[in-house]
């Protein structure tokens, strides 16, 4: 799709609006656009970043200073530190741009600097759909553990990007908003305006905001310098159309300054709107084709073969599907405009997984020849019939060592050969899986 998987990059520019800049301007893309550094960096008067996982923009007003997210559990403390090496201030409010975990799992370090210097609690401003957010992370605890130890498994230990300690997804030190609004909402803090609108985008609970005496637009999730996650195979429903509108909405605004949660602050309407204007065709593109192909009776089997996003759009350096990736966020539009059938009757109501592999497989001459075909398939470069044939192996015999083995390498040279985080997740999983069976057998 873009050529070759792209190498971790370096971090070398200091000011990441300098960085910005430049790869706007030129193209280049020889440095890290998502950066995790905890280091602060005062980007205009009265305005600073924290860059962390996720990033924390602080507004200096007569009140106190007003920050939007809180980054991860983890990274709290020493976002807390870093920020108070700008300012000794207290922190008036908290906007949450949403619920996800990333974006408040630090408020409880906040919180705790408060008390232990004597201020008052600060508020937190969050879209109402935020309450209902954290209390399906309560009853669904242990999936969410699961799927994000799968998600961010193969980074999170040694990058400090884990969102949950093993046993709390949502930590019980979470601040729960205390100022929550529906569609828009504005408020004056210390003299300056924060006006938040509501998008549907990656999340039903998102928001951004406008800041008119900075002419400056925060926006979450909504821009992370990377293909937006729209379609994550893994989570609840996201909304590429909506996503799409607020990206043009904003625009609208010609903001001279934009401040994403993830990614790269940018300076500059002309810079700020030709990453909008991006982010929005793409999402537009493939919910229009999607649809269209909708509309004519495919099946999803066909759109996800055939929709994507043209090359010279989802190369350039704000755009790399390194998290997220178009045929993802084609299945997302079937499941939110089509329900959950693909249109294989076959497929309405199957029978079980082990008992259809163990059929096929015996067609085939058992489970060593389809291992072996899916080992040859796998040497001509046709992963995808490779991990489906050795899945059905597996299925048919949970017990073979030598399948589990056979796995363990296709799902190796499956994951080396992605390119976005969550594929590479999902199928090193599945490595560690086999890897953990055939070792097993070999000790035991």
């Amino acid at each position: 799709m873009i050529g070759k998987i792209q190498k971790p990059l370096p971090i070398v520019t200091e000011n990441p609006v300098e960085l910005s800049s430049r790869v706007i301007d030129t193209g280049e893309h020889d440095e890290a656009v998502n950066r995790v550094t905890d280091r602060i960096c005062e980007l205009a008067d009265g305005i600073s970043i924290v860059e962390s996982f996720s990033h924390v923009i602080s507004f200096r007003t007569e009140d106190g200073l007003v920050c939007f997210d809180t980054s991860s559990h983890p990274k709290g403390p020493p976002v807390v530190e870093a920020l108070r090496t700008w300012s000794l201030d207290p922190v008036h409010s908290i906007v949450y741009t949403h619920g996800h975990v990333d974006h408040v799992g630090g408020s409880g370090a906040f919180a705790a600097h408060a008390v232990a210097n004597g201020h008052a609690a600060p508020k937190v401003i969050g879209h109402e759909a935020i309450v209902a957010r954290f209390e399906r992370y309560r009853a669904t605890n242990g999936y969410n553990i699961d799927i994000n130890q799968r998600q961010f498994g193969g980074v999170s230990q040694r990058t400090g990007l884990a969102v949950g300690d093993g046993r709390q997804f949502l930590r019980d030190d979470v601040l729960w908003p205390t100022h929550e609004f529906q569609q828009d909402l504005t408020v004056d803090i210390g003299g300056v305006s924060f006006e938040m609108r509501h998008a549907k985008g990656e999340t039903d609970d998102h928001l951004w905001a406008w800041i008119p005496e900075h002419r400056a637009i925060c926006v979450g999730d909504l821009v992370t310098w990377v293909f937006p996650n729209c379609g994550n195979p893994q989570k609840v429903q996201r909304y590429p159309l909506e996503w799409a509108q607020a990206l043009r909405e904003m625009m609208t605004y010609d903001a001279d300054w934009m401040f994403p949660a993830h990614g790269l602050p940018v300076c500059g309407s002309k810079r700020v709107n030709q990453i909008l204007g991006d982010l929005a065709s793409a999402l537009e593109f493939l919910t229009r084709k999607t649809i269209e192909m909708m509309n004519a009776g495919e099946p999803l089997d066909a759109i996800v073969h055939s929709v994507s996003v043209p090359d010279d759009l989802i190369s350039r350096p704000w755009m790399r599907p390194v998290y997220d990736e178009p045929e993802f966020v084609v299945r997302n539009l079937w499941r939110l405009y089509g329900g959950w059938w693909d249109k294989n009757p076959a497929n309405l109501k199957p029978a079980p997984e082990a008992v259809f592999a163990t059929e096929l497989v015996s067609l085939v001459g058992g489970v060593d020849a389809m291992a072996a075909r899916a080992s040859n398939l796998a040497v001509s470069g046709d992963l995808r019939l490779a991990c489906q044939l050795i899945e059905l192996a597996v299925q048919a015999d949970p017990e073979s060592i030598h399948a589990h083995g056979v796995r363990a390498e296709i799902y190796q040279a499956r994951r080396d050969a992605e390119f976005s985080l969550m594929a590479k997740g999902i199928f090193a999983s599945a490595v560690n899986e086999s890897k953990a069976f055939t070792d097993g057998e070999r000790t035991s």
